[in-house]
């Protein structure tokens, strides 16, 4: 299982429709609303490299109220 956060800025006044576009898609975790350079950000779960590819081909890249995405595929501390 992989974790990613994605940092998304959104159109001005669309934060509830991006909001209401990613709550119900399965490998949304979380989502929150932030202050600040970006405007929500996401957890998400995949199994793999190819299926964050995928969704974001296929999920983020589809909601036109979404301006730009910065991913960050967690990793952890120790062994």
């Amino acid at each position: 299982m992989m974790e990613a956060f994605i940092l998304i800025i959104v159109k001005p006044g669309n934060e509830d429709l991006v909001y209401e576009k990613l709550k119900d898609v399965p490998q949304v975790k979380e989502i929150y609303k932030v202050y600040g350079e970006y405007d929500i950000i996401i957890r998400v779960e995949v199994n793999d490299i190819k299926e964050l590819d995928k969704f974001h081909d296929e999920v983020l890249r589809k909601i036109n109220e979404i301006e730009m995405t910065e991913t960050l595929i967690a990793s952890s501390y120790g062994s």
